[in-house]
């Protein structure tokens, strides 16, 4: 059973929200200025409707039959795998249609990074020409430990995947396990800016953070990487590419390749 109502204003909206929640709803979807919600057969819509008129008087409510829908699978149906330079990343439920050897599966059940996200796609394609086999490589903000994932996936003999948020460290063991590369990718809880010096030297730093955090990151990447070694920034705005290309320029790095996807905006560097 489905259930519509208009809300032209923020203060109506939130009022209104609160109400399908109260009645019962556990979930709404906002379309334009209307909020849509279902609840399970035998709702009583009578009291739906009490209830959201007790919250704006001049409410318009809609309500239709709608056939019942499984919503703990029924999301599935809007991820999908995808093919990023010569890897693919997928979940869990369509690995099977995919050589192992190249894929990288990851639950997308805590989405701290599933590859459905221009920043990590920026990142793996840059990877792909930066990478050599039997390099050490640091990624840092690693979320899901999709990129350490993918450098293992391409060749690296270790990588030290390093996530400041204690939460997604459960995800990032779950997917590294769940992609045979345990003895590659080793996860670390913490600091970039701390732990990084502890695991250099390392040929290669990808680091997909907000540009504010790369900036600060910079002096501790150049001083970690070996002198034939390169570093994948992402996490970077297309209208901030200026700006960091002065730092970059500033900061005695070179631009080795770019890579643009929607707002995104990632950059490969060595030093000069």
């Amino acid at each position: 059973m489905a259930a519509r109502a208009s809300a032209p204003d923020d203060a109506t909206r939130a009022a209104l929200m609160q109400a399908f929640f109260d009645a019962g709803a556990q979930g709404v979807h906002e379309d334009g200025d209307r909020l849509v919600t279902h609840f399970p057969p035998g709702t009583d819509l009578d009291v739906v409707k009490q209830v959201l008129r007790a919250a704006d008087a001049q409410v318009s409510v809609e309500t239709a039959d709608v056939p019942p829908v499984d919503w703990t699978e029924a999301w599935k149906g809007s991820l999908d795998a995808h093919q990023v330079g010569s890897l693919v990343v997928t979940p869990p439920w369509l690995a099977d249609r995919y050589d192992a050897a190249r894929t990288i599966v990851i639950d997308p059940g805590m989405a701290f990074g599933t590859g459905e996200h221009g920043t990590t796609r920026g990142v793996m394609r840059l990877l792909d020409g930066v990478l050599r086999a039997g390099d050490t490589v640091a990624d840092l903000g690693a979320g899901s430990a999709v990129l350490a994932i993918a450098a293992a996936k391409l060749g690296a003999a270790r990588v030290f995947a390093i996530e400041l948020d204690e939460e997604a460290i459960p995800n990032a063991l779950e997917n590294v396990e769940r992609n045979g590369v345990t003895s590659v990718v080793h996860v670390f809880q913490g600091d970039a800016g701390v732990l990084l010096p502890l695991v250099a030297p390392v040929r290669v730093v990808v680091a997909n953070i907000i540009s504010s955090v790369l900036e600060t990151l910079l002096p501790g990447i150049a001083a970690a990487l070996t002198p034939d070694g390169a570093a994948i920034l992402s996490g970077i705005l297309r209208e901030e590419r200026p700006h960091m290309l002065a730092v970059l320029e500033r900061d005695g790095w070179q631009v080795t390749a770019e890579d643009e996807e929607d707002i995104w905006w990632s950059v490969a560097i060595t030093r000069r």
